[in-house]
């Protein structure tokens, strides 16, 4: 059984620093036949298992901790059993969600997950937020970048736990030198690849965001 990637789209509100927007969020599956992961359980807890169906669904990954990334993992881990999955740095934005409910493992740099023999190494690339990570998937020539990386370029820098130095960094350091043809599957938005993206790193740096 071929490992695929599915894609959902799920729409909610996102709120930080007193403000709230209604955003769609791009929900990623990872997976065979028989089991999946899931990248960021956003908004639908219901529309997320309707696509899962019958697998074994063996994690719960979350790219970080903003609320719209974030509101429905408790309820799809509850329903499955499957971990949800944070980085550490990230903590204190997932308390400001989910206080009573902790996640249930860190997500640490270099750490490999397997799903259907698939390998994804995390790649941690704070700035949009402080345990912001992504996921290099090479035998699926992708990576799952979160809030890191769009089409056009980063993710917003202009709320709290967030600052623009560092994302240009970890975009310089930990993404850009991916193969070019590698497929940058963001939290928001269309796809793109390393290739389209990388000779405009100098305009982000000189617009400032």
């Amino acid at each position: 059984m071929a490992v695929r990637v599915e894609h959902l789209v799920t729409s909610g509100t996102f709120s930080l620093d007193g403000g709230t927007w209604d955003v769609d969020n791009n929900v990623w599956l990872v997976g065979d036949d028989t089991e999946a992961i899931v990248i960021d359980a956003a908004h639908d807890a219901d529309a997320i298992a309707a696509a899962l169906g019958d697998r074994t669904l063996r994690a719960i990954v979350c790219t970080h901790a903003h609320n719209d990334h974030i509101d429905a993992a408790p309820e799809l881990s509850d329903r499955t059993g499957a971990p949800v999955l944070l980085h550490a740095d990230d903590l204190p934005l997932w308390k400001r969600t989910h206080p009573d409910r902790a996640p249930d493992g860190d997500l640490t740099d270099g750490q490999v997950i397997t799903v259907a023999g698939t390998e994804l190494t995390v790649l941690h690339t704070p700035g949009h937020a402080p345990g912001a990570v992504c996921l290099h998937a090479p035998a699926l020539g992708t990576v799952f970048t979160g809030d890191t990386l769009f089409q056009g370029g980063p993710g917003a820098t202009g709320r709290s736990f967030s600052h623009f130095p560092t994302i240009v960094d970890s975009i310089r350091e930990r993404l850009l030198p991916l193969p070019s043809a590698t497929l940058v599957r963001p939290g928001h938005g269309d796809t793109t690849t390393v290739a389209a993206e990388r000779p405009h790193l100098q305009e982000w740096i000189d617009r400032g965001h």
